[in-house]
């Protein structure tokens, strides 16, 4: 996509971008009326609670900072309309990255019981153990239409919930920010061999992907990458995408903006819970939570694709480069992850299990997408 191609695009949402300043009021719109699907999570059983409800307080750590308004809003969303089904008896407090714990801490924090809940990725953890990855994205892997699917329906949230319950943890999808971009780099590249020797912030598994193309994977906080890109710490940052990234700033330090983030083409954002807090609750709390989560999981993403276009002709007109990541880099890294998978699958038994699910489910998914979704895409882009 060339800078001139996206102007004139842009040009022709002018009159509705003159009300998108409406549009990023911090209040979510109104709850669906549609029925809430049955959450496909695992039901602890529940208290029976006599007369009135109790009064029942939590804290929940993010990740993120609060500053960045559309994915650690993802936890106001939720606490905000659990208060209002319960009328103020389930209190939720959200906490931003660092006031309890640090933002990388916050699974660590619900596995040990020093909170109830946190909103933060799964593929922060990779360290622990790889399997951590699937929950977030995997390189290559399905976008976000194709993980809320994987996690309803297509069997996902069971696999997931046997692997966090070794550590005494649930999940509940929280919010995706769709495709990310690709990051912004200092310098140009154009093929595998000018990625050697560049010092990256990346995140989960993207990042061991990049290491065996020579990148020198960081792993850094969202409100950390500023100064690092500043000082020259890191030579290329990626955090989500145009709306979050105008925010941090990472133009006014680096001016190659790149796409696709092949590492996240869908990565899903979870509500972690503790099992035995969770246990504690009253059905009627619980299924208040798991339909806050089902709201906040839809409302993020939708912002996303409100703010995403119009942070982007901004950033573009500001001077910002748009690149394309080349044929072999794309190649090069689709090649090391599949090698990574199969690495990883032949050591690590629940690794290989939910990679078979996986892989087999996106699969399928991008069969059915190849077809009428795609057609329509390459067509009506055809035609801006």
């Amino acid at each position: 996509m060339q800078r001139r191609d996206f102007l004139a695009r842009a040009a022709l949402g002018t009159a509705a971008a003159s009300l998108a300043a409406c549009g990023k009021s911090e209040t979510p719109p109104p709850a669906s009326t549609a029925p809430v699907p049955a959450a496909p999570v695992e039901q602890a059983p529940a208290p029976v609670v006599q007369g009135a409800l109790p009064f029942v307080r939590w804290r929940l750590t993010s990740s993120f900072p609060r500053s960045l308004d559309t994915i650690f809003g993802g936890a106001e969303v939720l606490a905000d309309r659990v208060r209002a089904m319960t009328g103020g008896r389930f209190d939720i407090r959200v906490f931003q990255g660092g006031e309890i714990v640090p933002g990388l801490q916050a699974f660590d924090a619900v596995e040990q019981g020093t909170v109830e809940v946190a909103h933060t990725c799964s593929y922060y953890y990779v360290g622990k153990d790889k399997t951590f990855g699937f929950g977030t994205s995997m390189p290559f892997g399905m976008n976000a239409r194709q993980m809320n699917a994987w996690i309803y329906y297509g069997g996902g949230q069971e696999l997931l919930d046997d692997f966090y319950g070794n550590f005494n943890v649930m999940s509940f999808a929280g919010g995706n920010t769709g495709v990310q971009m690709g990051g912004w780099w200092r310098k140009t590249v154009a093929k595998p061999e000018d990625l050697k020797g560049i010092k990256m912030r990346i995140a989960g598994l993207g990042g061991a992907v990049f290491a065996e193309l020579g990148v020198i994977p960081q792993q850094i906080a969202g409100g950390d990458i500023y100064p690092a890109l500043e000082r020259g710490t890191i030579d290329a940052a990626e955090w989500v995408g145009p709306y979050d990234d105008e925010r941090l700033g990472f133009y006014k330090v680096a001016k190659n903006y790149y796409y696709p983030g092949w590492w996240e083409p869908g990565p899903m954002i979870h509500f972690f819970v503790n099992k035995t807090e969770w246990a504690k609750l009253p059905r009627e709390y619980q299924e208040a939570f798991q339909a806050a989560a089902y709201e906040a999981n839809v409302l993020m993403m939708a912002r996303y694709d409100h703010q995403n276009p119009i942070a982007l002709a901004k950033l573009l007109q500001s001077g910002v480069k748009l690149q394309q990541f080349s044929e072999p880099i794309l190649s090069a890294a689709y090649k090391a992850a599949q090698q990574l998978y199969a690495d990883e699958a032949a050591k690590n038994p629940g690794f290989k299990k939910v990679l078979a699910a996986y892989d087999k489910y996106r699969r399928t998914q991008n069969a059915w997408f190849s077809v009428a979704e795609n057609r329509m895409d390459v067509f009506l882009q055809s035609q801006a």
